[in-house]
Parts: structure tokens; C-alpha cells; sequence
């Protein structure tokens, strides 16, 4: 049995995703990581009735909360992850602090997901992927301003819908770090800018960005089509790579390449200084020291 966890599995690309790995085999069982529990359970009960796959499960997992990662990877009850999707995401319209006094949009897409597939990578034995976006290198371009920056924002930033952009640049330099950490394949995906829970758009703004920007546009059946296709092909070769809509790599922005910045972000998930990771091997990272530096800084913030 292939397990295969994935963030935000109830709706949108997850569940899309979810739905068509399910239907290609019961030899995957996915687990559906979500907020909302009684959501991820409509959808189970939804892609085991349609598929007629039995193997779903479900799993309570805010990915802002430290306490809820933490709470999740003690009680998963596998002891091997085929796959790990990191997908789950809010758009830069969200505001606020996470509840460990964390801007809301950087634990949510970024340092959740850091940690998460931290306290699981002994468990992973094929392939990590993080759902990222072309935004990582918006229109009008961004600067780095380092990580602990994002995490605790000025008033300014705090509002900026550049939040988002910057975290999905950060889900690339994790991507790119960790790949060059581990014999598993991890990669990034971006599935283009398509009307879904994450991103509420109308049809006017489809409409611009068909005009405008139309090479970031995306399907959201053609993007859960391919990305449920890298989790089912049984020989995937890449890794540190940027699957762009597709079973297609695509190279990023200048800036996401940038080693220093990729380092720092995968030793230091809010910053250089903001804690040691140590032991970083060929195999994996260590998982107690990143957490436990995580846990200090927050507790003393």
C-alpha cells in the first residue's frame, strides 16, 4: 500500500488531485491532512463512493499551528509515506498572526509545511512535493528582505498581498535546499492562477489575466490531471525541479536560485539566527533540533 498524505485534500487541487490518485489504484491510500475535519470527511466519503476505493483517510491538520503539526505527525498511525503533498495554502488577502504569534500567510504556506515534512522525512520513502506558484515572481518583481521579516511583519507589510509571494518563494528554496539534502525526489508544482478556494477570482479577472498575464493561467483539471500524475508514475527521476502545470519543468526566477537565501531558509525557517537546525545529512534533517529551535523562538517571542 502507497500512502499518500496530502494538506488541504478537501477542496480545490488537493482534493482534485486526491480524487484521481485514488481512482488509478488501490494501492494508494490517501490521507486527507485538513482545518476543517467535517469537510475532509464529506470529501472521503465523496472520492471512496465515486472511485469505489476504499482507502481514504482523513486527519485534522491546521499547517498554521505548530501544536497541530506536531499533534498530527505523532498520531499518524503509518510508519511509511509514499508521498507527502505539501498543498495547502491561503491567498495574500488573508491578515493576522498565526497563534504563535506568526504572520498568518508565512505559517501557513511556508513554515507549517516546513516543519510537517521535517517531523515526517524518516517516514518518506519516494517523493516530497509543495504546492508553490508562478507569484513567487510577481509581475512588478520582489526583493528578498529575509525571513524573519515575513514572519513578523511590520504594519506595512502586513497588509501586502506580497506576502503571498514571497511564501511561495520560500516554498522554492525549501524545494531546492532539501533536494540537494536527500535521495527522496522533491519538487515543486505550480498549478497557475485558476479559481478555486485559495483564490477567489471573478470572471473579470480571468478575463485580464487571459489578456495580460495568459501564460500564468491555469486548469484546474489539467493542473490536478498532472500533479495526480507525479504522484502515480512509478519512476519520477527529477528532483529540485518545478513542475509548471504540468508533467513539464520549468526554471524559476533568478532570485529563487539564489544559494544563500536557499540555504538560510533551509536551516533557518524564520531566519539566519533564529535558531540552529543543525545536523543536516545526506538523508534527512533532524527533525528534534529544527523543532525544538522553532518552539524556543516562538515561545520567547
Amino acid at each position: 500500500m502507497k500512502n499518500v498524505i496530502i494538506t488541504g485534500g478537501n477542496s480545490g487541487l488537493g482534493y482534485e488531485t486526491a480524487w484521481k490518485v485514488a481512482n488509478s489504484s488501490d494501492d494508494f491510500n490517501l490521507i486527507l491532512a485538513c482545518r476543517n475535519l467535517q469537510k475532509a470527511e464529506i470529501a472521503r466519503d465523496r472520492i471512496i463512493g465515486e472511485t469505489g476505493n476504499p482507502n481514504v483517510d482523513v486527519a485534522q491538520l491546521d499547517v498554521s499551528s505548530l501544536s497541530s503539526v506536531r499533534n498530527f505527525t505523532e498520531n499518524l498511525e503509518y510508519d511509511e509515506i509514499y508521498a507527502l503533498l505539501c498543498n495547502a495554502g491561503i491567498s495574500g488577502e488573508s491578515t493576522g498572526l498565526s497563534e504563535d504569534g506568526v504572520d498568518i500567510v508565512f505559517a501557513t504556506n511556508h513554515l507549517g509545511h516546513f516543519l510537517l515534512t521535517d517531523l515526517l522525512l524518516d517516514k518518506i520513502t519516494d517523493r516530497i512535493f509543495v504546492t508553490s506558484s508562478d507569484m513567487h515572481d510577481p509581475p512588478r518583481g520582489i526583493d528578498w528582505i529575509g525571513a524573519q521579516k515575513l514572519a513578523y511583519p511590520d504594519e506595512k507589510l502586513a497588509k501586502s498581498p506580497a506576502r503571498y509571494s514571497y511564501s511561495k518563494l520560500c516554498n522554492l528554496y525549501f524545494v531546492y535546499e532539501l533536494a540537494k539534502k536527500t535521495d527522496i525526489s522533491v519538487n515543486a508544482f505550480n498549478p497557475g492562477l485558476m479559481k478555486t478556494n485559495l483564490m477567489k477570482i471573478n470572471r473579470l479577472s480571468i478575463e485580464f489575466v487571459k489578456r495580460s498575464m495568459p501564460e500564468r493561467l491555469g486548469d484546474l483539471k489539467t493542473s490536478s490531471d498532472a500533479y495526480a500524475k507525479l504522484v502515480i508514475e512509478t519512476d519520477l527521476s527529477e528532483s529540485g525541479c518545478y513542475f509548471d502545470r504540468s508533467t513539464n519543468t520549468k526554471k524559476t526566477s533568478d532570485l529563487s536560485y539564489d544559494d544563500y537565501n536557499s540555504n538560510i531558509i533551509g536551516l533557518y525557517p524564520c531566519g539566519e539566527g533564529a535558531g540552529y537546525a543543525g545536523g543536516i545529512t545526506s538523508a534527512a534533517i533532524d527533525g528534534i533540533k529544527v523543532a525544538e529551535a522553532i518552539r524556543k523562538k516562538y515561545d520567547n517571542f
